[in-house]
Order: C-alpha cells, then structure tokens, then sequence
C-alpha cells in the first residue's frame, strides 16, 4: 500500500482494492477479491502506526467504523 502511494504521489489517494489486485492479480475478479478485507485490515494498522488516513468524500474517516467504499492517502 505505501510503495502504491507513494508511487501515485503526494495528496493521491488508492483505493484498498488497488493493493488486493497488486498482490492477487488481476486477471480474474476471484484472484483478488478475497483479499479485500485483509487489504483494510492492513490500512487499520497503517492508520494505527500514523501513516496513512483513510478518507470518504475526501474527508478523514474512522477507518475502524467506516462503511462502503474508501480511500487511502499518506499521512
């Protein structure tokens, strides 16, 4: 997730299923769907250890409460 941030730039954001399809694959919807949940998972603990924020309509989120579709950016 931060190599795919800091390669989209300062203020860009990914979407988690952007790192599922990174590290799954991207030829098959199956390949990479089951790893959604880890891939928020792991942007909880980026956000916990003060290096990532997780947004909605590019306003700051708790990322432990949100629901639906988010976003991730470097702190």
């Amino acid at each position: 997730m931060l190599d795919l941030l800091a390669e989209r730039g300062p203020g860009k954001t990914i979407c988690p299923s952007e790192a599922a399809k990174h590290v799954g694959g991207t030829s098959s919807r199956r390949d990479w769907e089951g790893l959604m949940e880890p891939a928020r998972e792991a942007a909880r603990r980026l956000v916990k250890a003060g290096r990532i924020v997780v947004t909605q309509k590019d306003k700051v989120v708790d990322a432990a409460t949100a629901k639906g579709a988010i976003r991730l950016r470097l702190r």
